[in-house]
């Protein structure tokens, strides 16, 4: 390897000190951090991902690394360290670096890179600038650098214009940058030689980030890292969370483990209980009502969708789910609904187009349950609304009961992601934000939750026709009326 001198003074940017640097290790990051910085002595993850990378590029493989791993164990170093590398070793290279949020990148990642760009040595250093978005070498700022930029799904062309010899793409928490961004960067990753690296803790088992280490694992060199390998981290707070949640919890899995949570992220509803609940055989019990939750669609690509339950068993009446019906073909089908299947109360999500219906079906003398499901509460200090305390009523009661076997139900139960607000309360991600991140409307989901917002008595008890609840959520037994 060349010998670089050091020298407290800037150097005059001469191009055979370029061309030595680019000799010496831009096949080889790991020799690169021994010559940028020679006090640091990388984790032996961080030293493993350094020799994966320049294997791919003596192999001539393409360099697409995903790294799954606990929190604080170096993630945003590596990625500080592989970035330099790259802008000093690839002349006219061209290259993107976003996270999950606009906050992660400009005051962790960028904040990162600009640390170690500090701390190198200063002939190094000398040769390069930095801004708020830019990353540059200083023989040629304009054309050869390294762009933060926050990922938009409105407008992915920002990733898509990479047209450069050396091409560097790299995902900070990547499990929450949606799927149009990484489509839109899969189709840039065409130029021989372009590197694409995505870090991250495992927060969801779902979505790209996750697909990278199993239906398009062949793509990638996967690495898992624990926090417990690290040199970076304190272990006394690892046993710590260790000792209160339990080494197979979710949280010790995601933050320390660097393992795939076993509901879709910091879910609800755990994978295992719901694939029991498809398999589970409950018995007949005639003497518990029929509730069912209708979900009305709000957006072109969402459903309406019937939920049936009577008791611990949601499966003997088949569920009914339409597509792009409006307001008064879904109170027909509701009508029909209560023709046919004759359930004993109807829950419906009053926001938005469902308020239509509502009002509708009270027009034809149709008692019904309003839930508004952003609206208070029953516990308002334990759920930031009523649809995440459906929810967690869904959540207990799927322990026991029976669902029908359809993975699309399976797939709504386990994605949708818990969002604590700043009073401690449990809320949930909406049908908004999961839109953002490539997942489907949970119609299904909804539906059936929506079937836990109303208590009916027991058929077999003597009692009269009431209403049940108070204020808004009072509702009058359907089969009263329809008898």
């Amino acid at each position: 390897m060349d010998r670089l001198s050091v020298s407290n003074a800037a150097p005059a940017l001469r191009r055979d000190d370029l061309e030595a640097l680019v000799r010496a290790t831009a096949a080889d990051p790991a020799a690169f951090v021994r010559v940028a910085w020679p006090d640091v002595v990388p984790d032996a993850w961080q030293a493993a991902a350094l020799r994966h990378v320049a294997e791919a590029l003596v192999s001539g493989r393409p360099v697409r690394l995903a790294i799954r791993a606990g929190h604080g164990v170096g993630k945003g170093t590596l990625a500080s360290w592989l970035i330099i590398w790259f802008v000093l070793t690839r002349p006219d290279c061209a290259g993107v670096v976003t996270a999950n949020t606009w906050a992660q990148l400009r005051t962790k990642t960028w904040r990162e890179v600009a640390l170690w760009r500090q701390r190198l040595r200063p002939e190094l250093g000398a040769l390069l600038d930095q801004t708020a978005h830019r990353l540059s070498h200083r023989l040629s700022p304009d054309t050869w650098g390294v762009d933060a930029i926050p990922w938009s799904e409105e407008r992915p062309e920002a990733f898509a214009g990479l047209h450069a010899e050396h091409v560097l793409v790299v995902f900070d928490e990547a499990s929450a940058i949606p799927a149009p961004i990484w489509e839109t960067v899969r189709g840039a990753m065409t130029t021989p030689g372009a590197m694409w690296v995505v870090l991250g803790n495992p927060t969801r088992s779902s979505g790209p980030f996750y697909e990278a280490f199993h239906r398009h694992r062949a793509l990638w060199t996967r690495m898992r890292v624990d926090a417990r390998w690290s040199s970076r981290v304190d272990r006394a707070e690892i046993e710590e969370m260790i000792n209160a949640y339990g080494l197979d919890s979710d949280f010790v899995r995601v933050r320390v483990t660097g393992e795939w949570p076993s509901t879709s992220g910091a879910g609800l509803i755990a994978r295992d209980v719901v694939d029991a609940a498809r398999r589970r055989v409950v018995e007949d019990d005639e003497g518990t009502p029929i509730i069912m939750g209708v979900d009305v669609a709000r957006f072109g690509d969402d459903r309406t969708v019937f939920a049936f339950r009577r008791g611990r068993d949601a499966r003997t009446i088949p569920w009914r789910v339409f597509r792009g019906l409006d307001t008064m073909r879904v109170v027909g089908e509701v009508m029909a609904a209560l023709n046919t299947v004759r359930p004993h109360a109807i829950a419906v999500d009053g926001v938005g187009i469902g308020a239509g219906v509502i009002d509708r079906l009270r027009e034809q003398g149709v008692l019904v349950h309003d839930v508004q499901s952003g609206g208070a509460a029953t516990e308002p200090h334990r759920y930031r609304n009523r649809r995440a305390e459906l929810y967690v009523m869904m959540r207990d009661w799927l322990r026991t009961g029976a669902i029908p076997d359809s993975q699309d139900l399976a797939d709504e139960l386990t994605m949708i992601e818990i969002a604590y607000d700043s009073a401690g309360r449990l809320g949930l991600e909406s049908k908004a934000d999961m839109k953002r991140r490539g997942l489907p409307s949970p119609d299904e989901a909804d539906a059936l939750a929506l079937t836990f917002a109303v208590t009916v008595p027991r058929l077999d008890l003597p009692v009269l026709p009431r209403l049940h609840g108070s204020g808004r959520d009072q509702v009058l037994r359907v089969h009263d009326v329809f008898a």
